[in-house]
């Protein structure tokens, strides 16, 4: 089968993290476009695409088969429509948006297209997440008592200039590091009953939070913070427990239960996000399997509610 060619929206860390890894399967990256003409040129140089020097021009060239976009989320909403109003499959980058209100317009878009459209979210497209998904589902670990998550890295270190820090481009812990234990547990357990956040806001952005997702019987408990480096996963039940240190890009699962204790083996990369996702477009798919459209807007849901919760506006917003 001939290699699917991307076009890529950003020339950033990601994007050259996603590069290395697809570029070893049946991927080629054939246009790259980004604010920055130089770095774009430098990066489309290493993969011998075509750059551009605007979006309209890129799209307008149709070298390639699907448009993926690493850029700062509050661009993820313009670059998306313009590339499905286009025609063209889109692969973005989580969070795909910053409100609910920017998920349902991509998701109309995408439906009005008849075009697919999928959240990057690679946790989501291993199978060592949908393993712990389907041993919680099957009730290996009996009735579930406790669920702890966290996911921290050092963010404050960073330069002030980092998008991670800048308000204008909703920097902060929730949306960028927030996302993942938010998305894990909704994945085990659904559309919480309640949603409770205890944040601290500084200088525009969330640096830290706890949230509490509650499911009647049981809570689910997320650490995130731009403070320190800390990651780990813990689901407990009556029979037995989950254990994950780095559950985000996790090489395999642990449950130790009365039923009997299993490990499962696998990979979170890039290739494996982008191979299935090809897969889906070229079956004919305008919404991801791995990634459907109510759980990415269900996400947002409860990331707009923590939100609310710590008064938090983004400047854009105002």
């Amino acid at each position: 089968m001939d290699d699917f060619r991307w076009a890529y929206v950003g020339s950033g860390n990601i994007a050259k993290a996603t590069a290395r890894s697809i570029t070893k399967g049946n991927h080629r990256i054939t246009a790259v476009y980004s604010r920055n003409y130089e770095k774009a040129k430098t990066f489309a140089s290493k993969y011998k695409a075509d750059v551009f020097e605007s979006f309209d021009s890129m799209l307008e060239s149709g070298n390639f088969d699907g448009v993926y976009i690493a850029t700062p989320h509050t661009s993820h909403l313009e670059y998306s429509v313009m590339a499905m109003k286009a025609g063209f499959p889109v692969l973005c980058e989580k969070p795909v948006g910053v409100s609910v209100a920017e998920v349902d317009t991509l998701i109309k878009t995408a439906k009005e297209n008849n075009v697919y459209f999928c959240e990057a979210m690679w946790t989501w497209f291993s199978d060592v997440a949908l393993t712990v998904k389907k041993w919680v589902s099957q009730n290996s670990l009996g009735e579930i008592k406790n669920v702890h998550i966290d996911y921290s890295f050092p963010g404050l270190m960073m330069s002030k200039n980092s998008r991670v820090l800048t308000p204008e481009t909703a920097g902060g812990a929730l949306l960028d590091v927030g996302i993942y234990p938010i998305t894990y547990c909704y994945n085990l357990f659904g559309y919480p009953e309640t949603v409770s956040c205890n944040g601290t806001v500084q200088n525009g952005i969330d640096v830290a939070e706890t949230v509490v997702l509650g499911y009647g019987s049981f809570d689910c408990t997320l650490e995130m913070s731009l403070s320190k480096l800390k990651e780990g996963l813990t689901v407990t039940g009556s029979d037995g427990e989950i254990n994950m240190p780095f559950f985000h890009v996790a090489g395999k699962a642990k449950m130790k239960s009365k039923r009997g204790n299993r490990t499962f083996r696998g990979k979170t990369d890039y290739l494996t996000e982008f191979t299935r996702v090809t897969e889906e477009i070229r079956s004919g798919k305008t919404e991801s399997d791995y990634i459907p459209f109510n759980a990415t807007r269900d996400c947002m849901r409860i990331m707009d509610e923590c939100r609310k919760q710590m008064d938090l506006v983004y400047p854009f917003e105002k």
